[in-house]
């Protein structure tokens, strides 16, 4: 993957492979701001009226829009054109209503999935790490920079405590509000967003642990019953036994 390092701007071929930019016709494209995603990892909100969506011809055109608020991430108005859109995030056009999910996808590495109108508005994020507060309360660190509190009744016995790292927990947004929790385990249906298994998915069959997330290795099983192998940190799951969002015709049965 692109290291942007930290200079404000970005020439336009060290940007990500799956970028949607004419790299030999311009020298600079516009890099994402720090914010719930990598670089490596989101396009700038720019990028996504632009070259994505096509609802501006140039730049200006595009971040004219984008500062007028015709668009939402995750359910609030974003007027940051290099504001990076990333992994399960929710695109609407407030004009028409219409809802694209950043999803991974074969080869092309990510893309922006329709929604169906009748999808709710959920987010699956995966708890990266989670730790314990003043009252004894759960405070679960999320993928893409969230964190969540979970408030316990009883520190004595916190039956609230059922939530584990690589669990995903399913949120609504912009509420943020918990809606499902599926945990990481033999049996859960789960989609890899990065390396060369990108946007496979497959059923968890097994994990060969290693030191840390980068060695160790998740076992899955596609639809056609194939196995195949990629690192932990690439997988997020996103159902029990059938997905909780939509994906692209031919992901899953």
């Amino acid at each position: 993957m692109a290291r942007m390092g930290g200079q404000r701007r970005l020439k336009a071929l060290a940007a990500p492979a799956f970028w949607p930019i004419l790299r030999k016709e311009y020298k600079w494209t516009v890099k994402p701001r720090p914010g719930p995603h990598p670089a490596e990892l989101s396009l700038p909100l720019l990028l996504i009226v632009r070259n994505v969506l096509g609802y501006a011809k140039t730049a200006r055109e595009a971040r004219k829009l984008i500062a007028q608020g015709h668009f939402k991430v995750d359910g609030r108005i974003r007027k940051d054109y290099k504001f990076p859109v990333g992994l399960m995030d929710i695109i609407e056009i407030v004009d028409t209503g219409e809802r694209y999910r950043f999803i991974p996808y074969p080869v092309t590495f990510f893309k922006l999935h329709p929604m169906p109108k009748e999808e709710p508005n959920i987010k699956p994020v995966r708890i990266e790490n989670k730790t314990t507060v003043k009252g004894g309360h759960i405070q679960l660190n999320l993928q893409g920079g969230r964190n969540q509190l979970i408030r316990v009744k009883d520190p004595r016995n916190p039956v609230e405590d059922k939530y584990k790292t690589l669990d995903t927990i399913v949120l609504s947004v912009p509420e943020q509000k918990i809606v499902d929790h599926i945990p990481f385990s033999e049996g859960s249906l789960a989609i890899v967003f990065a390396g060369r298994n990108v946007g496979r998915v497959g059923i968890i069959r097994g994990v060969q642990k290693g030191w840390g997330w980068q060695r160790s290795l998740v076992t899955l099983e596609d639809k056609e019953g194939n196995l195949f192998q990629t690192v932990l940190s690439y997988v997020l799951v996103i159902g029990k036994e059938k997905p909780v969002i939509s994906l692209p015709e031919g992901a899953w049965k």
